[in-house]
């Protein structure tokens, strides 16, 4: 089949794929079509009629067992054969009742009608039976006993009718479902050779017209060698953008990372400009106030308390000022670390040492837990202990009066499977949201209101600087855990994350 001259390679290609595309969408929604048929019929049959028969065999049984019951009766006298008629005819009547109510079709309700009818007119002759019987009117329960045997006669028919209609409706769904079969088969045996005549066609197209200059692309770009055997056109084009495209991406991520380090770096400047320009207008002034309130407090009167205990607030109040001054110096300078060997767990003592008064002061108990001290890292202690003083203020303010920290060591492996020492700071606060937990390390970000959001970002950017990292963990015992990992070792470098 030679396409005419003058339609285009797109619209050629675009009439077959639309051509075999309808073929296809013909025969998948036939079959969905038919897979729906079958789904209900498999649901009509299974959950329909089948479990509508099962229930009439049951039934069937039962009213077959409870006949046997009487006779045993009849035979031996015994009661316990009438106690177990009584539990078997209200399970019965429960079954039927139940069956009756949850059939949707009309003549199936009818008929369960019929045989609930029908099995109570048998009940009561049974009873009045069972009652000659046993005043030793043999002759009249015999009697009685026929019209009873008709009766069940009756009631087994409408069973045997019951399950003869509900195997025709089965027939008949297995017999629909076959033409259905068919019909798909056939449908299947035209469309597939039209199919593959289409598909041929497009093969053509696609080697004379895309295939062909797609090798000349590649090989005049250098994406690949000569055509040889197994050449992959389109792979080769593939790879050649694949490549570019992983080019233009990893450029775009320096890019970001570039502008997002421009952007830190310009906070960082404006940070340190702001805290040597509040430094030197701020500090020199708040240093000869307290001088004043030290001499004033020291020429006060010996019952001046109320005055003494106003300088008290006032002295206090410049120590925050103070503090909040620090930190922002301290955040504004990147660290110049002098790093020597030394064991992290000599720095956790010199730590603990120092903040031990103010956690007594406000009635919190440290617990430290090491099965030895740690062995010796490149570190800088003064820094690392600045860290570590700052996770330890941090979990005392967290609890605010009282409450545990408990301070662990140890060494491990990474994700990355390299050797760390590891410091685990817990306490027993309220804890962090854990929709915090990634803004927790960011500056100025605090969850005091007094608090400067500086001492967790001092501390995880000393840790960073150690070429180590902190992590902040939810324990579920509660409290917070904040972990300090530092390599040691042959572990050199490691990714912030």
């Amino acid at each position: 089949m030679k396409p005419r001259k003058g339609i285009s390679l797109g619209t050629r290609i675009l009439a077959v794929v639309a051509t075999l595309a309808a073929m296809t969408m013909g025969l998948t929604g036939f079959a969905i079509w038919y897979s729906y048929q079958t789904e209900r019929f498999f649901r009509d049959v299974v959950d329909g009629e089948l479990a509508a028969l099962k229930r009439v065999d049951r039934l069937e049984i039962a009213l077959v067992t409870q006949k046997g019951f009487i006779t045993y009766f009849f035979q031996d006298r015994n009661p316990e054969w009438l106690r177990q008629l009584d539990r078997l005819g209200v399970e019965f009547t429960e079954s039927l009742n139940q069956a009756r109510d949850t059939s949707g079709a009309r003549e199936e309700k009818a008929a369960l009608g019929r045989i609930t009818s029908e099995y109570e007119r048998l009940s009561a002759i049974r009873q009045r039976v069972i009652g000659l019987y046993q005043v030793g009117r043999v002759d009249e329960g015999y009697q009685l006993h026929q019209e009873a045997r008709r009766l069940f006669l009756g009631l087994l028919d409408l069973f045997h009718a019951r399950r003869a209609d509900h195997e025709a409706r089965i027939a008949a769904a297995r017999e629909k479902l076959n033409r259905q079969a068919r019909l798909l088969r056939l449908q299947a045996l035209i469309t597939l050779p039209l199919a593959g005549g289409l598909s041929l066609l497009l093969a053509m197209l696609l080697v004379r017209q895309i295939l062909a200059p797609l090798r000349q692309l590649a090989a005049a770009a250098g994406m690949d060698s000569a055509p040889r055997s197994g050449f992959n056109e389109v792979q080769a084009v593939h790879r050649g953008m694949a490549t570019l495209r992983e080019d233009v991406d990893q450029t775009r991520s320096e890019l970001e990372t570039s502008r997002m380090r421009l952007i830190q770096a310009a906070k960082m400047a404006s940070v340190g400009k702001l805290a040597a320009s509040v430094a030197h207008s701020i500090r020199n002034p708040l240093t000869a106030v307290k001088m004043r309130l030290f001499s004033l407090e020291r020429s006060l009167n010996p019952g001046a308390e109320d005055q003494r205990e106003d300088l008290k607030v006032i002295s206090a109040e410049i120590r925050h000022i103070d503090n909040v001054l620090r930190n922002f110096l301290e955040f504004s300078r990147r660290p110049k670390l002098e790093l020597r060997p030394v064991s992290p767990s000599q720095v956790v003592d010199m730590a603990v040492e120092l903040i031990r008064p103010r956690l007594e002061s406000r009635g919190t108990a440290l617990e430290i837990k090491r099965l030895g001290n740690l062995p010796e890292a490149e570190l800088d202690p003064d820094q690392l202990k600045e860290a570590l003083v700052n996770l330890l203020v941090n979990a005392s303010e967290a609890m605010g009066e009282g409450g545990t920290i408990w301070l662990e060591e140890g060494r491990g492996l990474s994700e990355e499977n390299r050797p760390v020492l590891w410091i685990n700071i817990r306490d027993s606060g309220p804890g962090v949201n854990p929709a915090l937990h990634d803004q927790v390390f960011q500056p100025f970000f605090s969850t005091k209101e007094d608090g400067t959001g500086l001492g967790l970002s001092i501390a995880a950017r000393i840790v960073e600087e150690h070429l180590g990292r902190i992590r902040l963990e939810s324990p579920r015992s509660g409290g917070a855990a904040f972990i300090m990992e530092l390599p040691y070792r042959e572990a050199l470098s490691w990714e912030t994350y």
